[in-house]
C-alpha cells in the first residue's frame, strides 16, 4: 500500500530496544519509501549483532524495503557527523529522484538532529589569526558581524562572548571553502518516537542483551579480531564492542561482561531519551509513540497523525 506524505521526511526514533526498525519499515511500505538509517554504528561492516541491524525487519509483506547508509564502511574506521550529513544528503537525493518517501530511523540523537537541523554543520578548525582579530570587539559587535554572515538559527550562538567567536569562525571557514559545503535544504518533517514505561524499556533491554550474547554477537566480534582490527579499535565503539573484546583478551570474566554491558545499555537509553527532551525544548515536536502497542496500532497511529497535518512543518 502506499500513500502520498505531506513531509519531506518521516522520522521513527526513540531509545534502544523499542522496535524502530520493524515500525520504520512499515512506516515506509505503507508510504512507498526507503529508509535512511541514522546510527553511528550501523554504518559498519560486519558489526551487525552488536549494533541491531535487525535486516530481516525490512521486510514488509515479502518485499523487502530499501535502506541507506547502512554497511557503508569498514570496520575499524571512524566515522564522524560530518560525513553523515554528506551521505545522508546524498541518500535523501537519490531516493527524492525516485519520487519515493524518505523515512530516517535510528537512536542517535546527535544524527537524528543533524539531518533534520536545515543547517550543514563543519568540522572548522582554530583560525588563531581570526580570534585575535576580533578578540577585542564588543557583544553587540560580534553579534552585527555575524548577522552580516548568515541568518542566526538559535539563540545558543549568541548566549556569550566565547560562542559568539566560534559562530563567526566557523561561518567565515564556510565563505571561504564553499566548495566543501554542501547545501542543505529545510526539510519539512514530522518526527514519530517509541516510548516504553521505564521498567518496561529495562525489561525490553536486558532479555536483548542476553538473546545478542545467545545468538553470536561473541563470535562476531572474536571474528573482528581475528580479522586484524585491534582491540583498541573496537573498543571505540563502545557498549557491546567494548565490554566483548575486554572478555575476549581477558581482562574482565563472562559474568562481568554480562553485568556490565546490562548496565551500560540501561544507561545509554537515558541518555537517548535526555536527548530526545533537549530536542524538543529545542523546538522539535515529537510524537510518541505507546511502544505497548501492537504494530498495526502503532503504524495507524502515524497514518492518522500524519492525514491529520494542515500544513507542512518546517523546523531549522
Amino acid at each position: 500500500m502506499s500513500c502520498n506524505c505531506p513531509f519531506d521526511i518521516i522520522t521513527i526514533t526513540g531509545p534502544t530496544a523499542t522496535g524502530k526498525t520493524r515500525l520504520a519499515a512499515l512506516t515506509a511500505s505503507h508510504f512507498d519509501g526507503e529508509i535512511i538509517s541514522a546510527d553511528s554504528r550501523q554504518v559498519y561492516r560486519k558489526m551487525d549483532i552488536g549494533t541491531g541491524k535487525d535486516i530481516d525487519d525490512y521486510t514488509v509483506d515479502g518485499k523487502k524495503i530499501p535502506y541507506h547508509l547502512i554497511d557503508i564502511r569498514d570496520a575499524g574506521y571512524e566515522y564522524n557527523v560530518f560525513e553523515f550529513q554528506n551521505d545522508f544528503l546524498d541518500a535523501y537525493e537519490l531516493i527524492n529522484k525516485k519520487n519515493k518517501q524518505v523515512v530516517v530511523c535510528g537512536g542517535t540523537g546527535l544524527y537524528i538532529e543533524s539531518a533534520l537541523c536545515g543547517r550543514k554543520i563543519v568540522e572548522v578548525p582554530e583560525n588563531k589569526k581570526l580570534r585575535g582579530e576580533i578578540k577585542n570587539l564588543s557583544y553587540q559587535q560580534l553579534i552585527k558581524m555575524l548577522d552580516s554572515m548568515t541568518k542566526l538559527h538559535n539563540t545558543t550562538d549568541t548566549s556569550d562572548h566565547e560562542r559568539l567567536v566560534r559562530a563567526i569562525e566557523i561561518e567565515k571557514y564556510k565563505i571561504e571553502n564553499q566548495e566543501l559545503i554542501k547545501d542543505f535544504p529545510d526539510f519539512s518533517n514530522i518526527i514519530f518516537a517509541i516510548n516504553f514505561d521505564r521498567k518496561v524499556l529495562r525489561k525490553r533491554i536486558t532479555q536483548r542483551l542476553k538473546k545478542r550474547l545467545n545468538e553470536g554477537m561473541i563470535e562476531e566480534v572474536k571474528n573482528l579480531l581475528e580479522s586484524g582490527i585491534k582491540p583498541e579499535k573496537l573498543k571505540y565503539y563502545g557498549l557491546e564492542y567494548r565490554f566483548v573484546t575486554e572478555y575476549l583478551t581477558g581482562e574482565i570474566s563472562y559474568k562481568k561482561m554480562e553485568d556490565m554491558l546490562n548496565t551500560v545499555i540501561h544507561q545509554y537509553a537515558k541518555r537517548q531519551m535526555t536527548w530526545f527532551r533537549r530536542m524538543e525544548r529545542q523546538g522539535y515536536e515529537i510524537n510518541w509513540i505507546d511502544g505497548e502497542k501492537s504494530e498495526k496500532d502503532k503504524l495507524a497511529e502515524i497514518i492518522s497523525i500524519i492525514d491529520n497535518q494542515p500544513n507542512k512543518a518546517i523546523i531549522n
